[in-house]
């Protein structure tokens, strides 16, 4: 059975439900038939045997030749009953029949003479066929009335039916084969089309779907809508691994790039103090800020990287929350811009603009004013020499905000969408010769905030500048 398929296994279930629902029905049918023929014969052999038990012919034990046959031919009216007169004894004094029923077909004496007197009608099997009798008490003469009827006819009818159910039954069950067939076909036709659907996506079409094949509500359409909606998952799934295994692969590769710069740059300064290429001090000593210069720049390079992991693995772990007003920081970044370049103007505001308002928040504030100093940094570094800058702190609805926007000369769409991105860098040619500019400065800053379940947020076009904006949960006043 398993080895068919669905609609084969449809069509024989739904026929052998059919075949027997028909052959119950059948059953049922005759055997209703057979009970209702025989209870109408039963009701006429006991009426036929109460008239002529209180009729004057039965006074007399031997009818006369000429009312025999009369009361044989009246009788064919009521079924051709068979009667059998018997006295005290047992004895047969009479009988009378049919003349269309041959003697060799009646029931034996001996079985008659076994029917109890005025019980129940009793079936007695003859080789031809079952009979029907019954024996009634004869009142003022004695003896017994047994008035007999032949249920061979009723047998035939029975038959008959039985034959004819079967007859239409086959027919029925040939007819409804085909209509099935066809029936259970455009049926499934829906799923052959899912199949299709199914092959092809594991071929590689991932962009496939399932069509629209039937309403929502019914089965066919729930499972088209499941099937869509697994099949976007899997292709995002599919997606997202690709680009996983991309940046993996880049992040790896410019981790490599990121190492050896400097490795290489301290191991040729041991080369050409080994080979005796040194032979000054001064030489020695330019040569060791070489070395110093690349180690520090590698430890920063790997705190950074170590840093981040950290995060990844577990960010609430690296902090050290405690209650903080953003003000702090905003003002502490005026000052290092100013620092940086007293060139730029530098303007203090609240969110958008407006006056600079409180914004309580729970965070850490050492990893807080890394997040800022790297956003200071990088409106340094992409900015032209007195580039303006604003800062805006301040609460909206139930976020505490810090932003930092510069007027420079802003980005493209594809630079802002990787800004974030680890190890990128909008300018690849840039000197890194004085740090470890290495590209991870946003992207530990968007995980510091999101460690302290915020947001950082680029706005930015090409000139018109770019604005930095961090918010955080703000601190109920009462806390605050």
């Amino acid at each position: 059975m398993k080895r068919l398929s669905l609609r084969v296994r449809l069509l024989l279930i739904t026929l052998a439900l059919l075949l027997a629902g028909l052959g119950a029905g059948s059953v049922i049918v005759a055997t209703l038939l057979q009970t209702h023929l025989q209870q109408r014969m039963d009701s006429e052999l006991r009426s036929v045997g109460e008239l002529l038990r209180l009729s004057p012919i039965s006074a007399d034990p031997r009818p006369g030749e000429l009312d025999a046959q009369r009361l044989a031919l009246g009788l064919e009216l009521f079924g051709s009953p068979y009667f059998v007169f018997l006295d005290p004894q047992g004895n047969v004094t009479s009988e009378v029949h049919s003349p269309r029923i041959p003697t060799d077909q009646l029931p034996g004496l001996e079985r008659l003479r076994r029917v109890q007197p005025n019980g129940p009608v009793v079936s007695i099997p003859t080789a031809d066929g079952s009979w029907r009798a019954v024996a009634l008490e004869r009142p003022g003469q004695g003896g017994l009335l047994v008035v007999a009827g032949s249920f061979a006819e009723a047998d035939a009818t029975v038959a008959r039916v039985r034959t004819s159910s079967l007859v239409a039954g086959a027919a029925l069950l040939v007819v409804l084969t085909v209509a099935g067939w066809f029936a259970v076909n455009g049926g499934l036709r829906p799923l052959r089309r899912i199949e299709h659907t199914a092959a092809a996506i594991a071929a590689g079409d991932l962009s496939r779907r399932v069509p629209e094949l039937a309403a929502p509500t019914t089965e066919i359409g729930r499972l088209s809508i499941s099937l869509n909606t697994m099949l976007g998952q899997l292709e995002r799934a599919f997606a997202d691994r690709a680009a996983s295994e991309a940046r993996m692969r880049t992040f790896v590769s410019d981790v490599s790039h990121e190492l050896r710069t400097p490795l290489f740059g301290i191991k040729g300064s041991t080369e050409l103090y080994r080979m005796g290429a040194l032979p000054h001090r001064a030489d020695v000593d330019a040569t060791m800020q070489r070395i110093d210069r690349e180690a520090s720049r590698l430890a920063i390079l790997t705190e950074d990287l170590l840093l981040l992991a950290q995060l990844d693995e577990a960010p609430g772990g690296q902090l050290d929350p405690a209650p903080l007003d953003l003000r702090t920081l905003a003002n502490d970044a005026r000052h290092d811009l100013r620092a940086l370049d007293p060139s730029r103007p530098v303007e203090l505001t609240g969110p958008g603009g407006g006056p600079p308002g409180p914004a309580p928040m729970n965070g850490d504030e050492a990893r807080l004013r890394q997040v800022v100093t790297n956003l200071v940094g990088n409106a340094v570094a992409h900015t032209p020499p007195g580039t303006a800058v604003r800062i805006g702190v301040g609460t909206i609805g139930d976020r505490a905000i810090l932003e930092i926007a510069d007027a420079g000369p802003g980005m493209t769409a594809e630079l802002a969408g990787r800004a974030f991105d680890r190890f990128y860098r909008a300018d690849r040619s840039r000197d890194r010769s004085g740090g470890a500019n290495a590209g991870l400065g946003l992207a530990i800053a968007r995980s510091l905030t999101q460690a302290h379940h915020g947001e950082i947020e680029l706005e930015t076009s090409v000139g018109n500048g770019a604005r930095f904006r961090l918010t955080f949960p703000c601190l109920p006043a009462e806390t605050a």
